[in-house]
């Protein structure tokens, strides 16, 4: 039977913080751990968005505990002001889900001079999941999810020129992000079973989903037309970071994607990642360096 959101267990008692929960992948995501009775914390940039996600849920989850956090990943200072008060208002965190991203836009800069795709997809979540893992920790089964993508594949972390000063491809720079995820997913789990926390982490990737996500594609996104009878809804494609994220038989540094051909659409199951991601040596320099740029030293 194919994996779907009735597959979803109940999640009564437990706290989940969503990224770039107010649209996309990200908003199904979270009304689904909201219907299945987790308090959903929506981490996003606009209040108005977050409230409108908010009472959307709320048709269908009448009973849910939903907040919006406060947060944009281009700043390291909104990142640290998002951690406070998640650990201030909730004594535990079961689930966080580092879903947001951006993809294929303009060259552009965040707020602390990183490239925008490397600084966002990468390099907030590496500083939001670091800061928050201490709260994981107090929780017993606690998983961290990061949402990569098919395109990791095609990535290469160019760390003579992380931040585009010398030539700028959106495409590459996306995958590279991407490819960022899944080392930063392998080395955090493996540093937290070296620790004896029992916190786990996972990733997955929607395939192909229609959602907003591809603004920036501009005339390319005329190629992508004919495919769009094939891809994911945005609904189907949080079915892998919805398994990753609940399934009991789900285990930490695995990935997951949609289970029909090439991982492009429908369900969801555990599925392959790029070899290179067991480079150990790229691994701990990639650790290293999204420290020293974050200013962020995990604790475990």
């Amino acid at each position: 039977m194919a994996y779907s959101e009735a597959e979803v267990p109940k999640l009564f008692g437990k706290t989940a913080l969503v990224t770039g929960a107010n649209t996309g992948i990200g908003f199904h995501t979270a009304r689904v751990l909201a219907e299945r009775g987790a308090h959903v914390l929506l981490g996003c940039r606009d209040r108005q968005k977050a409230n409108l996600a908010i009472q959307t849920i709320l048709k269908t989850a009448p009973e849910a505990e939903l907040d919006w956090v406060p947060l944009d990943l281009a700043s390291l200072r909104s990142i640290g002001d998002a951690a406070e008060t998640v650990q201030r208002k909730h004594s535990s965190l079961d689930l966080l889900i580092n879903n947001a991203g951006v993809m294929v836009p303009p060259r552009t800069k965040t707020e602390d001079g990183f490239e925008l795709q490397f600084g966002v997809n990468h390099l907030g979540h590496f500083a939001l999941t670091g800061r928050l893992v201490p709260l994981m920790a107090r929780q017993d089964g606690a998983r961290i999810v990061n949402v990569s993508s098919l395109a990791h594949r095609g990535g290469v972390i160019d760390f003579d020129d992380l931040h585009a000063d010398k030539h700028y491809s959106r495409m590459k720079r996306y995958q590279m992000s991407k490819l960022a995820n899944l080392f930063h997913t392998r080395s955090l789990n493996q540093k937290l079973l070296e620790a004896g926390l029992p916190v786990r982490a996972l990733a997955s990737h929607p395939g192909g989903s229609n959602t907003e996500l591809g603004r920036h594609l501009g005339l390319l996104r005329v190629l992508f037309l004919p495919l769009e009878l094939l891809m994911n809804s945005a609904s189907e494609g949080a079915l892998p970071t919805l398994r990753a994220a609940t399934d009991a038989l789900a285990v930490g540094g695995g990935y997951y994607g949609p289970a029909g051909f090439g991982e492009f659409a429908r369900g969801a199951r555990a599925v392959a990642v790029d070899p290179r991601v067991e480079n150990l040596a790229i691994a701990e320099r990639l650790w290293k360096t999204s420290e020293e740029l974050t200013g962020i030293a995990y604790h475990f």
